[in-house]
């Protein structure tokens, strides 16, 4: 019987990390893909995926590091932004959505310079997770708040 129950536990366990494994695999590719909307990504803006997910999202450092490399191999295989979208809307909460948003704006600020691709990726992509042009605004506000300070 206590066998069987550690069998359980150690099932659900390893369901919830396969879960949380999912999820940073899908923040950390679509994290990429908006970096790499200008057709390259510098440090600046890796040091801010990293933070993102580290202090916004609350992922494991070591985890972060493991699924980031993966994610720059892998960056020439880009998928649709409805791969990454329809995930999130599924498992995301509004909160959670709009604080991707934030973190998405802090990264493709972060190399000093805004081009057109990537602020109508991130109006796009504020649309597919349903996020007010006034939400996604604000968002904008407080990525730049943040990285004035």
């Amino acid at each position: 019987m206590i066998n069987l129950l550690k069998k359980i536990l150690n099932n659900q366990n390893s369901s919830e990390e396969r879960e949380n494994n999912r999820n940073l695999e899908f923040l950390c590719g679509l994290m990429i893909e908006a970096a790499y909307t200008d057709g390259q990504i510098d440090d600046s803006e890796l040091k801010k995926i990293k933070f993102s997910l580290v202090e916004v999202f609350k992922e494991n450092s070591n985890e972060v590091e493991l699924i980031l490399k993966n994610a720059m191999k892998n960056k020439n295989n880009s998928k649709s932004l409805h791969h990454y979208t329809s995930y999130i809307n599924k498992n995301f909460s509004d909160d959670k959505k709009l604080l991707l948003i934030e973190s998405l704006w802090e990264i493709v600020l972060s190399d000093g310079e805004v081009h057109d691709f990537e602020s109508n990726l991130i109006r796009r992509l504020a649309g597919l997770l349903y996020i007010s042009d006034v939400n996604s605004g604000n968002a904008r506000k407080r990525a730049l708040d943040k990285l004035s300070n």
